[in-house]
């Protein structure tokens, strides 16, 4: 009988030595773990099938001779798909903003890269979660203490943490109207950058 963990591990293995991938578009930012999306470059995000990981959050998309490092921050219903910016860019060579494609899965070549490749799409210096829809992962994280995650975390609307949910002196998670850190989308096809809903 093979364990869970072997098979994660070798499914991890192979990612790390490189595969090929149908990779899809996604024109609209989410984060499973709750990473936020107004501190982060959101141009720059992988969704892959598989659950977020406390160390391999950053994969190589590679296509065409061109190659971005993306943060893998969320998990998909099975497609391999990328921020549309970065799907653009391996694609065509251009920014989505100024010349817009559109198109189904392309094969590309993906694999894991250090953490800290990603650090470049990170505003807040660590990874930044939200203090109200994050602690599940965090602690899971918090348990691999050596992992990439429990060492360059970022929680944000907190104040003390105590049995897993944060306490904060206003409502927890709440915004009271837009926040400052706008999460914005580049619309497929069009090309607009238009503010997250």
């Amino acid at each position: 009988m093979v364990s869970f963990k072997a098979v994660v591990a070798a499914g991890l293995a192979t990612l790390a030595a490189g595969e090929s991938q149908g990779i899809t578009p996604h024109d609209k930012y989410s984060s499973s773990v709750g990473v936020l999306g107004g501190k982060i470059n959101t141009n720059r995000v992988a969704y892959w099938p598989m659950s977020v990981d406390c160390n391999n959050i950053c994969v190589r998309v590679s296509h065409a001779g061109r190659s971005v490092d993306l943060l893998r921050i969320d998990q998909s219903g099975g497609a391999y798909d990328i921020s549309y910016g970065a799907y653009n860019f391996l694609v065509s060579g251009k920014s989505a903003t100024e010349n817009p494609i559109t198109g189904g899965a392309v094969n590309m070549d993906i694999s894991n890269v250090p953490a800290d490749n990603c650090l470049q799409h990170l505003k807040a210096g660590g990874l930044p979660l939200s203090a109200s829809n994050s602690m599940n992962f965090l602690s899971s994280c918090l348990g691999q203490a050596n992992s990439w995650v429990a060492r360059n975390y970022r929680l944000f609307n907190i104040q003390d943490p105590t049995r897993n949910q944060p306490k904060c002196p206003h409502a927890l998670g709440s915004t009271n109207g837009r926040l400052p850190d706008t999460v914005f989308n580049i619309e497929y096809g069009t090309g607009k950058v238009v503010p997250a809903p």
